[in-house]
């Protein structure tokens, strides 16, 4: 039986940057290679989504998009269905998308030269948006503990030299695929007041929890004096493969938090686009529930085969995954320095995947691998991989 994500959808020449940019970016040609890198998915969204699209094509008028309380149900129902996660409508504020939503937090909570906490390695955007902005990007890195991240916080409180002013947390976390829990959270909130440090967590991951691993916990649930220094981070465009719309989510319970938020978010001038609303009021649907509980299990599988493949390399070893699409993949048990690695990777199996590096410290000799594409590619690339490592055996 044929499954709706085991299309094989061509995307070359479509302006994609998962496709159209493999080649300049890792010298991967899309003629026969394999893209893996970028964090989104190869399959199109639910029915549902592309019908309110047609919806707009059909009338043929993209003006101005106005009375949005029917998007910010769909967030509110989302919530509390999916995630217990009980919101008000006023919580909301939409950005263009989730990196621009912490450049917005960056600027509002932190000022130039101030210190920003992240747990290293972390999605590498991050550090980007911190040292464009002026501010200083203090690694946490995070210790493997039988076989997966840890939080130190013992550690941790050690480095902090009071210049700091915010920490960014992943949660689920990419690349490691960490679903945090309770207890784990809880001290995240706790090492957040005691440094003082406004707290800013990304969930965009928070649907991607695979079968058998857990719940994901909105971070605004864990402890109910966090919401003086909280702003939680979400978006539909990851759960629904939408990510060219640019539209995310900062929820704010605080009114205080919320009217300083938005004071930097009216002085951008920046508007979400009417796209980007009606995709996500359409995907928050019971219909879009029902096919991300499909594509968790399609993903469940592919995430089986790719670490089929990786435990047969000798010296190569894919963290454990509770969450996401993305792979992380230690090599350093090959021997092999970053550069090989990379090359075995890039001209041996054809496959352009992130560099471990580039996630901050503890990502050397890792790459991250995104399995959210038909299981006939996934296959491929598995026996690609073990082909390009052979001599290892």
């Amino acid at each position: 039986m044929t499954n709706l994500f085991d299309e094989v959808i061509p995307r070359t020449g479509t302006h994609s940057a998962k496709w159209d940019m493999m080649e300049p970016l890792y010298g991967v040609s899309p003629e026969d290679g394999i893209s893996m890198w970028v964090a989104d998915m190869d399959f199109r969204p639910p029915a549902c989504v592309n019908a309110a699209v047609e919806k707009m094509l059909k009338h043929g008028i993209y003006g101005y998009f106005g009375g949005d309380s029917e998007y910010r149900a769909a967030i509110q129902w989302w919530m509390k269905t999916r995630h217990g996660w009980n919101i008000e409508a006023d919580w909301i504020s939409t950005t263009h998308g989730l990196v621009n939503a912490v450049g917005l937090c960056v600027n509002t909570w932190s000022e130039k030269g101030d210190g920003v906490v992240l747990m290293t390695p972390v999605y590498h955007a991050f550090a980007r948006v911190i040292a464009a902005a002026g501010r200083e990007v203090v690694e946490c890195e995070m210790p493997i503990v039988d076989g997966k991240y840890m939080m130190d916080f013992d550690a941790w409180d050690s480095q902090m030299t009071g210049k700091e002013t915010m920490l960014i947390l992943c949660s689920p976390h990419n690349p490691g695929g960490r679903v945090w829990t309770q207890e784990e959270l809880q001290g995240v909130t706790e090492f957040a007041k005691r440094h003082d440090l406004m707290l800013i967590s990304d969930e965009i991951h928070h649907d991607l929890v695979l079968p058998g691993q857990g719940k994901h916990i909105m971070m605004d649930k864990v402890d109910p004096d966090i919401s003086t220094r909280l702003a939680t981070l979400t978006s539909s465009t990851k759960t629904f493969n939408t990510a060219g719309c640019h539209t995310g989510n900062v929820i704010i319970s605080d009114p205080k938090l919320r009217a300083e938020f938005q004071t930097t978010l009216g002085g951008t001038g920046i508007g979400p686009n009417s796209f980007g609303l009606h995709m996500a009021t359409a995907a928050y649907s019971p219909e879009g529930a029902a096919w991300v509980d499909e594509l968790i299990l399609y993903l469940d599988g592919n995430c089986q085969v790719l670490a089929d493949a990786i435990a047969d390399i000798p010296g190569a070893q894919m963290m454990p995954m509770e969450s996401t699409y993305l792979a992380w993949v230690d090599f350093s048990g090959t021997g092999m320095t970053q550069d090989e690695i990379n090359a075995r990777v890039q001209d041996g199996a054809k496959i352009a995947a992130n560099y471990g590096p580039t996630f901050g410290k503890g990502g050397e000799q890792f790459m991250r691998f995104n399995f959210a594409t038909p299981r006939s590619v996934v296959e491929k690339a598995a026996e690609r991989l073990k082909t390009a490592f052979a001599d290892l055996q």
